[in-house]
This record gives structure tokens, C-alpha cells and sequence, in this order.
């Protein structure tokens, strides 16, 4: 169904139809119903999904990764279509219109995404009355968080502080992003001692609480692997719980879309990073053990994807660009591939 409504989508701008669908998916989940058909056709359980890491039970592995529902004012929408968790954000302590638009750019022909949104959102306080208001009913939230545009490097744990104090009694883990590469300088607090220092100073905060909550890093899958050796460095100094790998490249080598759209600055997303992503997560995996949580993302458009993640060390997988191309049956997809696998998730 999805595929003969993809090319209507598709002649339309990829902000404002996110825009027109998001909106249609709320209205009609207020129509009597329509949840509980959605429910039906796209959520699969079974005790082999089942999943518990950092602490937390997962109902399956397959997660909608941040970026989508920047402001959580649809969580409840999008757990109807299937997934084992929904991670937020990314959240800034204040409100911030993102970049100027046109600000996002599909690559059809690469199945990608390429985007510049810069972390717009309606910042932590409006987030936070978002999630108080849910019913949860066993879903996972994750909060991903990160500095304003306008918040000088030496001053980001502040901005990282308050987001973290703000959500930390309505999500059930945290993802720190230092490495979109839409807000300037952002990158650079990867960087191994201003990342230390951010996250000790969470560590420290998360501990004063009684109840502390897993932190995790989103990592750029542009790095080195000496860059990669500090980062594992840095997760065993700081003790945080995981590591998301990855977010979107700067890269835009194989492309076969036209030169208008490959110059087009910010991150892609989508089959382009398939691989790429897949050798952070191995490389990670090698080193840091088995056991350790690593949460992989990037070109996941098939259960064979999600399943090649899972087998170089990933725990669990989410979804954002292969969710556009691909549909909300993807997720369904991937859980059955799991099973069909014979393999605990």
C-alpha cells in the first residue's frame, strides 16, 4: 500500500509532507478504532523479541531513531505502527527554529536523505509537558539531547545539564548528540576532553539522583578509527551505558544523485551509510566486548540491514530514513526476519 502513496509523497517538499502526514497519523488515531487496526497490522510480539539492555526491557529491538518526533507530541501515534521503542529529540534547553529552509533533500536515486534542520525544536519545558501527558503502556522513551545554536562550546554541559535535569523523570534513557553536523562547532565537543568533561559532569549529575539513568552517546560515522579509539577510551573512563552509531555522514562518496543535490550541505542518511555504519558498530563491538550496548542506525531499509547491525555487535537497531522509503511495515519486516531467524533478539 505504502509503495503506490510513496510517489504522491514524493513530488512534494520531504519538510512539509512530514508535516502533512504527521498530522493526518494524529487525526486519525482520534477516529474510534483506527489504533487498534493499526495495532493489528503492524505490531508483532513474541517472547523471542523480547529484550532486556542497559537495565531495560525492551519489547522488541526495532526503534524510530531521533530526529522524527523532535517535540515527542506524536509518541503515542507512532508506537501504534510496531516499534520496541521511540527515542526523542533532539531537545535544546530553549526553543530554536533550526536552519533556513529548504533545510531537507531526498536522493531517490540513493534512497537518502540529506538535511541541515539544525535542532529545531519547541525546547525541553514544552517536551517535558509532551511526556507527562502519555500513557505508556510498557513503551521505551529515549531522550536525545543536545546544545542551542546560540550556547558557546565551553558553555555546552550547561545546556546538556538542563536538558538531562528537565527529562529525566519522563524518558527511560538519554542520548547525548555532540555530533550533528548541522549545528557549528558542534563536532567539535567530540573532541576528547571537552567530551570528557561533559560527560563526567552527567555521570555525576545521574548519580546524585538515587535513580540513575543509562547515558548513552551518539557517535559520527565519519570518524577514524583512531578517533574511535578515543571514544572507547572515553565510554570506559566515563562508564556511560552505550553508544548509538550512527548519525549522519559528511560524506558523499558513491552517489550517483545529481551534483545539485550531492553539494547540498548537512548530513545524509539512508543506503549510503548501510555499510559504513555497520563497520563502526563491528569495530566497537570488537573492542569494547560483546556485552557492551550499542544501539546501530544508519541505512537499515530491510531485515536483512537490521539483521547484518544485530550480528556486527548492535543490541538494537532504529530506523528514520529506510521508515520514509520503505514505510511503516518495515518495522514488522525486521522483527519477522528476526524470528525467522531463530536467533533471540
Amino acid at each position: 500500500m505504502y509503495q503506490f502513496i510513496k510517489p504522491i509523497f514524493f513530488r512534494f517538499d520531504p519538510e512539509n509532507i512530514h508535516h502533512f502526514v504527521t498530522a493526518a497519523l494524529k487525526t486519525a488515531n482520534r477516529i474510534w478504532g483506527v489504533a487498534s487496526l493499526q495495532r493489528a497490522a503492524f505490531q508483532l510480539e513474541h517472547p523471542l523479541l523480547e529484550k532486556e539492555v542497559f537495565g531495560i526491557r525492551f519489547r522488541n529491538p526495532v526503534g524510530l531513531g531521533a530526529g522524527f518526533d523532535k517535540n515527542a507530541s506524536m509518541v503515542s501515534e507512532l508506537a501504534n505502527l510496531g516499534f520496541g521503542f521511540i527515542e526523542i529529540g533532539t531537545v535544546t534547553p530553549l526553543p530554536q527554529p533550526g536552519n533556513d529552509k529548504p533545510r531537507m533533500f531526498r536522493l531517490p536515486g540513493d534512497e537518502a536523505l540529506i538535511n541541515r534542520m539544525g535542532f529545531n525544536n519547541q525546547g525541553v519545558d514544552v517536551v517535558r509537558h509532551h511526556l507527562e501527558k502519555l500513557k505508556r503502556n510498557g513503551l521505551v522513551i529515549g531522550g536525545n539531547i543536545g546544545k542551542n545554536k546560540v550556547t558557546p562550546n565551553d558553555e555546552a554541559v550547561n545546556d546538556y545539564i538542563k536538558c538531562f535535569d528537565v527529562l529525566f523523570d519522563v524518558v527511560d534513557y538519554f542520548v547525548v548528540n555532540v555530533s550533528s553536523p548541522n549545528t557549528p562547532g558542534l563536532r567539535e565537543l567530540q573532541e576528547k576532553e571537552p567530551l570528557k568533561h561533559i560527560l563526567n559532569t552527567l555521570q555525576s549529575q545521574n548519580n546524585k539522583n538515587g535513580i540513575s539513568k543509562p547515558i548513552l552517546l551518539k557517535i559520527a560515522p565519519d570518524l577514524t578509527d583512531s578517533q574511535l579509539d578515543d571514544i572507547i577510551e572515553i565510554v570506559q573512563e566515563t562508564r556511560i551505558a552505550g553508544l548509538v552509531a550512527t548519525n549522519t555522514t559528511i560524506s558523499r562518496d558513491g552517489l550517483s544523485s545529481a551534483e545539485s543535490l550531492k553539494k547540498q550541505t548537512g548530513g545524509l542518511s539512508g543506503k549510503p551509510l548501510t555499510k559504513r555504519s555497520t563497520e563502526v558498530i563491528r569495530y566497537l563491538s570488537a573492542r569494547l566486548g560483546s556485552a557492551f550496548p550499542i544501539i546501530g542506525v544508519g541505512g537499515i531499509h530491510s531485515a536483512a540491514d537490521a539483521m547484518e547491525k544485530l550480528e556486527a555487535g548492535a543490541s538494537l537497531v532504529q530506523i528514520y530514513t529506510g521508515f520514509i522509503y520503505e514505510g511503516p511495515a518495515l518495522v514488522k519486516r525486521i522483527n519477522k526476519g528476526i524470528l525467522k531467524s531463530g536467533k533471540k533478539a
